[in-house]
């Protein structure tokens, strides 16, 4: 294996892991009532809201529900697919 196969190799799995700590801090906003989920949810965002900030600048909350998550995991995925074929 090359050194670029593996940074590409690890690039595209670090993208998949971040994929999912958002898919995780997303379930977590519908539980904010529950003290150890919001723990989790005060460690996970730090984390993801930089990257979904740059979403919610461009799609504003309508009527109280944020669909900028949708359009950044498209493009992450999107993004980690191209890594994952190179």
């Amino acid at each position: 294996m090359s050194a670029t196969e593996l940074l590409t190799d690890s690039l595209a799995n670090f993208l998949q892991i971040y994929l999912i700590l958002i898919f995780v801090r997303i379930l977590l906003t519908w539980f904010q009532g529950i003290n150890w989920m919001s723990q989790i949810a005060a460690f996970l965002s730090p984390i993801t809201d930089p990257y979904l900030n740059i979403f919610r600048s461009f799609i504003p909350p309508l009527g109280g529900l944020d669909l900028s998550p949708i359009l950044a995991i498209i493009v992450l995925q999107v993004v980690t697919g191209l890594f994952a074929s190179l």
